[in-house]
């Protein structure tokens, strides 16, 4: 077996938060078939908790110690936690894109526990005055560049998912990637002054779509003709590679007693052999089989009932949950700045038919405002059974959902007139959306509206005496 790195993840400064993950994963190994030593395992040891430390700062640095290592067979299999995933994908993308200055180390297997391959919603608290007052209290800043990729629809985040969407399969390069994640948050540690610290739908830090890298890109751009004054978009829709994904259930993102990571649970070191044990193309689709098997008997079962003291029991109901990444532009590449965007249902389409408590966050990306995350509910929009009460099958949790498809998007520009304008614009009634959509997974939605020039932004005229334009008449359009 190849030599094993373990990347930790944000904020982390001592390397006791991998806790017995790799004795046991070495312990284990051979009753699983692989040969692994204690000298074959390596710790990583990272700053993201400088607030100068930029993520190609992290991917320089690791390409560096990787070399250090001087491995005789020239490849290594990774482990990686959280941010940890980000850093190494970021790593082969600059192996890839630039061989002259990086290793030629190869990595065989990637098995991300808990990444945050979107980005997490709580990296924009975590740069705000109680991150700060956290990272002030523990002696290290709150790592800002780090932060600003791991915010929810960051530009640098969305660069590296995109490439991967629209990149060659990792299995033509005989390597092979697999997310593993909780399946709900530690509800031991929930803060009430944070809710998205027991956010059903995530492990109380990264959500489980935003992990995911079964993932689409999805665009909305103008079609050749448009009617009643509405421009109409047609979507072209793009689904990335296959990735090996699996939920362990009862797992959380951290902590001793339930983290994926230091709890070392069984569950989770068996989801590890079984990856470190594929070998082909066909070991790998078997796998993903396998884990999307798995993933369904999770989702059948999907009623938690957390124990509240004397009181009875909350209840969770683990829908499967979708993250839609939606990015608002014109076809010159400029951003719609104070544009409205809406999703629809129905026919005629109207929002105001859209199934009651779909959306369950928003978030708009701190530095491109026109980046906005939707966290939603995907078994409401598909529609599901009815949700049976597990204490008494005869009580209902919840009664069934119909789907109110087909789903639409509509968009209001704020600037309808002008010399250069947008027009209102919408989906085509021929495109259900609810297509693009998928349980556990995130969706990349980048809408883009035909720019309206009129003839006035440039004349040319044959009077020779001066005359004022400084109030120019926008006239027709120009094709």
């Amino acid at each position: 077996m190849a030599t094993l790195v373990f990347v930790h993840g944000w904020s982390v400064t001592n390397t006791s938060a991998y806790g017995q993950l790799p004795q046991q994963v070495q312990q284990q190994a051979a009753s699983a078939g692989l040969s692994l030593t204690l000298a074959d395992v390596w710790l990583s040891e990272y700053v993201s908790f400088d607030d100068a430390v930029t993520m190609a700062d992290l991917v320089r640095a690791f390409d560096h110690a990787l070399r250090d290592l001087h491995l005789l067979d020239a490849s290594f299999d990774c482990i990686t936690h959280s941010t940890g995933g980000p850093v190494i994908r970021e790593w082969l993308r600059a192996q890839r894109d630039r061989p002259a200055t990086h290793s030629t180390i190869r990595l065989s297997h990637l098995i991300m526990l808990a990444p945050a391959n979107f980005g997490s919603a709580l990296a924009q608290l975590g740069k705000g005055l109680l991150g700060r007052l956290k990272s002030w209290f523990g002696g290290v800043e709150p790592g800002q560049r780090i932060l600003d990729w791991l915010e929810l629809g960051s530009a640098a985040s969305l660069s590296l998912n995109l490439d991967y969407i629209h990149s060659d399969d990792p299995l033509n390069r005989g390597q092979f990637q697999f997310v593993l994640i909780g399946d709900r948050p530690d509800r031991s540690l929930y803060d009430h002054l944070n809710s998205y610290t027991g956010e059903d739908g995530s492990d109380g830090v990264v959500r489980i779509a935003a992990a995911n890298l079964n993932a689409h890109h999805a665009v909305l751009s103008p079609r050749t003709n448009s009617t009643g004054g509405i421009d109409r978009l047609a979507l072209n829709l793009t689904a990335g590679p296959r990735c090996a994904f699996k939920m362990i259930a009862g797992a959380a993102h951290s902590g001793d007693l339930v983290g994926i990571m230091a709890a070392a649970a069984p569950a989770t070191v068996a989801a590890i052999l079984r990856c470190l044990q594929v070998r082909s193309a066909s070991d790998y689709s078997a796998l993903c089989d396998a884990f999307d098997h798995e993933n369904a008997s999770r989702d059948a079962d999907k009623v938690e009932l957390e124990p509240a003291g004397p009181f009875a029991p909350r209840v969770h109901i683990h829908d499967p949950r979708s993250l839609l990444i939606v990015r608002l532009t014109d076809e010159a590449g400029e951003p719609l700045t104070g544009a409205g965007f809406l999703l629809t249902a129905g026919k005629p389409a109207s929002a105001d038919l859209l199934p009651e408590g779909f959306l369950l966050d928003r978030q708009a990306n701190s530095k491109q405002h026109t980046t906005i995350s939707l966290f939603l509910d995907y078994s409401l929009l598909a529609g599901d059974d009815r949700v049976a009460d597990p204490r008494n099958s005869r009580k209902t949790l919840r009664p069934a959902v119909i789907s109110h498809r087909p789903y639409g998007a509509s968009v209001q520009p704020i600037d309808l007139l002008g010399l250069v304008h947008h027009a209102l614009a919408e989906s085509s009634p021929d495109d259900d959306l609810f297509g693009m959509l998928a349980p556990h997974q995130t969706t990349v939605l980048d809408v883009v509206l035909p720019r309206k020039l009129c003839e006035g932004v440039f004349r040319l005229t044959r009077n020779l005496t001066p005359e004022d334009f400084s109030k120019p008449v926008p006239g027709p359009l120009i094709d």
